[in-house]
């Protein structure tokens, strides 16, 4: 059974989602009944196959884990077989982790979302394998289109040498813009990052290239102090946007030292990180950035904000952009102009009270090599 719900002139994604139980089928008929899609539906495996083999225009499969009969792994694992390019996604319960391994395994699961799910994290996982399947759907286009002319190419070549040498350049050109669009898949999400960083020094014009500078002097202790990938690529959100929380704070409290603040006015300032840190947490992988923008505040002694961490307990991420955003900001900060030997002294000797002691040797060893921007 299917239901079709959208406005707009383009066709629709066809999706399939098959469970056991009506009423999850009815609630999912009822999260997207308003958005684009063509909405299909099916009780069992059996029946979702069958429906597959009479619509090859379904691009994304929504499959229950534990139902009668075939399982969603198994049931995946078929889909794989009859339409290899249907994005394929898991609904498990959190604890069945050998199903989401078989799911990604023999089935080649695009994502797995865990039930009970939450309606925003389905709604979301949608679109974006809606986008992922447009996108691969593109780029086969180009490929079949590329193929195609290659052929045209060889068969006109002995005649047609000049116009075989234009089509060779199109071809090309074809090709490179393939590439620039996998590579912007790849770099979109940075370039968001980029440009919220870009947003918050616009906030505060004094500040310069604050949020890009604290960045690259984050990443260079990261990646001397050998930090896996992954967390150093964490860092280097985190320290780009450790200020967004101050985007939302009045122009007179942005202008002040924290020496100067009275107590309202520093009890507001004080609220920022955390601010910040909410804001990023509604993107899920942005999580662990969110939490070195809440933490970068903390000092070492235990007399930092928002949550008076010491040591240790302060995220290593959030002790290394401290490092990173005390120097940009006493260096290239306005009013500041310090040299850079002064300002190594002030940080060598609040070792162990505002800086973690470890961290030091990695950050001088970096820090006269930087090509920061003023």
């Amino acid at each position: 059974m299917a239901t079709s719900q959208f406005s707009s002139s383009d066709v629709p994604m066809e999706i399939l989602f098959v469970d056991d139980e009506k009423n999850i089928l009815s609630s999912l008929k009822r999260l997207f009944m308003y958005k684009e899609y063509i909405i299909n539906l099916a009780n069992s495996g059996e029946e979702g196959l069958e429906i597959l083999k009479n619509n090859p225009h379904i691009g994304i499969v929504v499959s229950d884990q534990r139902m009668p009969y075939m399982s969603g792994v198994d049931f995946l694992e078929k889909v794989r077989e009859l339409a290899p390019d249907t994005l394929r996604i898991l609904l498990t319960g959190y604890a069945d982790i050998e199903a989401v391994a078989d799911a990604i395994n023999r089935g080649g699961a695009y994502r797995y979302i865990a039930k009970p799910w939450k309606d925003e994290e389905m709604v979301q996982v949608i679109a974006e394998a809606v986008k992922r399947h447009s996108l691969v759907k593109e780029n086969k286009n180009l490929q079949i289109i590329v193929a195609r002319q290659n052929q045209e190419l060889k068969k006109w070549n002995a005649e047609l040498e000049i116009d075989v040498q234009q089509q060779s350049m199109e071809i090309q050109n074809k090709n490179d813009k393939l590439q620039e669009l996998n590579r912007n898949l790849q770099k979109s999400f940075k370039h968001t990052i980029m440009a919220f960083a870009g947003l918050i020094d616009l906030r505060d014009i004094s500040t310069g290239n604050h949020s890009h500078n604290v960045a690259e002097i984050a990443v260079a202790i990261a990646r001397q102090m050998e930090l896996p990938a992954g967390e150093t690529e964490a860092i280097s959100i985190a320290a780009l946007l450790h200020d967004i929380g101050k985007i939302g704070m009045p122009d007179n409290l942005l202008k002040k030292n924290l020496s100067d603040m009275n107590e309202y006015e520093r009890a507001a300032y004080e609220k920022h990180s955390v601010l910040g840190q909410n804001v990023v947490k509604a993107v899920d992988h942005l999580a662990h950035s969110g939490l070195y923008i809440r933490n970068h505040h903390e000092l070492y002694d235990g007399s930092g904000f928002p949550d008076k961490l010491q040591g240790e307990s302060i995220p290593q991420g959030s002790r290394i952009i401290a490092y990173a955003d005390y120097y940009e900001r006493a260096v290239y900060g306005p009013g500041k102009g310090r040299s850079i030997d002064s300002v190594l002294k002030i940080i060598s000797a609040a070792r162990g009270s505002r800086f973690d002691p470890l961290i030091f040797s990695a950050f001088k060893e970096v820090i006269r090599s930087l090509p920061l921007k003023v």
